[in-house]
């Protein structure tokens, strides 16, 4: 089936709108027909020509005749005509993205879309006037394509006659002064006009570190969590001196870490553990870094102090002789690279910050596979060709992204135990003398949630001038069930108590249920034991 046909047939499914389907298949048709094919001819079977008025319209008006018949309601037909003004498909979809209100139709509209470089413009986003401004043989949009260390030594390159130091000097100090601090949080790879969406969380925090270097500031408390996240190790001294530097012009600087090279050269550590959940919370000892690594009690202090390492693996897998391998690899900073990826192992792509390990993985590598595997809209970076995709079944990203943005979105929820405990709970003995089915133990239906929170366990107050607030629903006491649902119990334990344990804890609980147990023993595997089933995801860090 022809692309055309196929993107109409997919209103088929809904019987209200397929009379006005079946219209717009033969308007279509005639309209195709008028450009030289039909409806059935496949795309990769249209001349160029062919391609360019479908899209974009032909460069002449067309108009085309479309006649048609209809039937009224008294089982009459009638006949009619008219003429079909034909502008390409391209135009008449983005004037119903831009003239819609319905969010679903503009998502829908927007799945088809990808970015491209403004041929007009080349992705300055400047009018060709302002880019007909020079300065030492560089419009604004080539020094904005430098990168941070590039457009360093362009500046400091620069020789002034005595005229234009008078008009120049003090911009120059500026602009150098500027990008230095840049350079010293370890950001000479970037590029200035680098679209801000692109940038990690680490580089986006030491952009906004640069940027309080050069307030001048004083008696400030600054507070960054983990600034080291994706710098290498190189980078991570200029990192280091960048924090002291703005303790000495008379600051504070408060970091929550993991770097043992931060937290060896932190004036003050404070330990706080011994372990996480409910087994954490308490002060284990706070001074320099040597009195804490000879506490036998700190964790930190045994990996600082050296008694504990991560051991390096004796014997190394072999892999299943299988090779994904990419070829041609030239997104950003990547130059036209070939790599191999041998199957069956876990592999580590490293490299110093901006060295092409992101655009390689996750810009190339997962939007192909994606595109190709979990037939995904994504579009990939720039490459020639991947070899090796046949070896695949599925590809998954587990990426720093927020697993849940609504208060509802709870771990339960999100690994989907939830379905097999409320099947549990639903096929109990008393549930189904009550004819509670498995609709009745969600707080996300009328059956089972507490109806004056609606299940989310707390009321939101609307306050005249200030923030919001969320107090607890005085009804349910924020356990999100309705009074009925929770008289349904299993060892002397309702929902809402079971989904209040901890993974550990729940382990122990569910051990004679496999369903259930399998699917919580991973969630403490990977050190989520403290955790709360009924937690709510929008307030988990992004390294759980």
């Amino acid at each position: 089936m022809s692309l055309v046909k196929g993107a109409l047939a997919d209103f088929d499914h809904n019987t209200q709108r397929f009379r006005a389907t079946n219209m717009r298949l033969k308007r279509m048709q005639a309209i195709v027909e008028a450009l030289g094919f039909t409806i059935d001819t496949p795309f990769t079977e249209l001349t160029d020509q062919q391609w360019q008025d479908f899209f974009y319209g032909p460069k002449k008006q067309l108009l085309v005749d479309y006649h048609f018949t209809w039937e009224d309601k008294r089982g009459g037909v009638g006949k009619g005509s008219t003429k079909i003004r034909f502008s390409g498909i391209g135009p008449h979809i983005m004037s119903r993205f831009k003239r819609t209100s319905s969010q679903y139709i503009r998502d829908m509209i927007q799945s088809y879309t990808s970015p491209a470089i403004c041929p007009e413009c080349i992705g300055s986003g400047l009018r060709r006037e302002s880019q007909s401004v020079y300065f030492k043989g560089r419009n604004i949009a080539e020094i904005a394509s430098f990168s941070i260390n590039e457009c360093m030594n362009f500046f400091k390159a620069i020789q002034l006659t005595a005229t234009e130091k008078k008009i120049a000097k003090s911009l120059l100090k500026e602009i150098t002064i500027r990008l230095q601090f840049l350079i010293d949080v370890g950001l000479p790879y970037l590029t200035l006009s680098r679209r801000a969406n692109s940038l990690s969380g680490g580089e986006s925090q030491r952009i906004r570190l640069g940027t309080q270097i050069g307030s001048s500031l004083e008696n400030v408390l600054y507070i960054l969590d983990e600034p080291s996240i994706g710098l290498h190790n190189r980078d991570n001294l200029k990192l280091i001196n960048t924090l002291q530097n703005l303790r000495d012009k008379g600051n504070t600087v408060l970091v929550s870490e993991h770097d043992i090279d931060t937290m060896l050269a932190a004036d003050w550590l404070i330990d706080i553990g011994p372990k996480a959940g409910n087994f954490g919370g308490e002060i284990i000892m706070e001074g320099p870094a040597n009195a804490i690594a000879g506490k036998k009690q700190s964790i930190t202090g045994r990996y600082l102090s050296g008694r504990d390492v991560i051991k390096i693996p004796k014997k190394r897998r072999k892999g299943n002789g299988k090779v994904l391998s990419v070829y041609g690899a030239a997104e950003h900073n990547l130059k036209e690279i070939d790599v191999e990826f041998p199957l069956g192992l876990f592999i580590c792509v490293t490299g110093v910050s901006g060295s092409g390990k992101s655009s390689l993985v996750s810009d190339i590598l997962w939007k192909a596979l994606a595109r190709t595997l979990n037939r995904a809209k994504t579009k990939p970076g720039k490459y020639s060709r991947i070899e090796g995709e046949e070896f695949l079944d599925k590809v998954i990203e587990i990426d720093q992204s927020p697993i849940g943005y609504t208060p509802r979105s709870v771990p339960a929820t999100y690994t989907k135990v939830l379905d097999h405990i409320r099947d549990f709970y639903a096929s109990l003995p008393i549930s189904k003398a009550r004819g509670f089915k498995k609709g009745r133990f969600s707080f996300n239906t009328k059956q089972g949630r507490c109806s004056a929170c609606n299940g989310l366990g707390y009321n939101r107050i609307e306050m005249q001038f200030l923030p919001n607030i969320e107090v607890e629903c005085e009804v349910c006491e924020g356990k999100r069930y309705s009074a009925e649902t929770l008289e349904i119990r299993y060892r002397d334990k309702n929902i809402h108590q079971v989904l209040d344990m901890t993974i550990n804890k729940a382990i122990e609980f569910f051990i004679d249920h496999p369903k259930i147990s399998t699917i919580i023993q991973t969630m403490q595997d990977v050190g989520l034991g403290y955790i709360k089933h009924l937690r709510r995801t929008n307030s988990w860090f992004a390294f759980l």
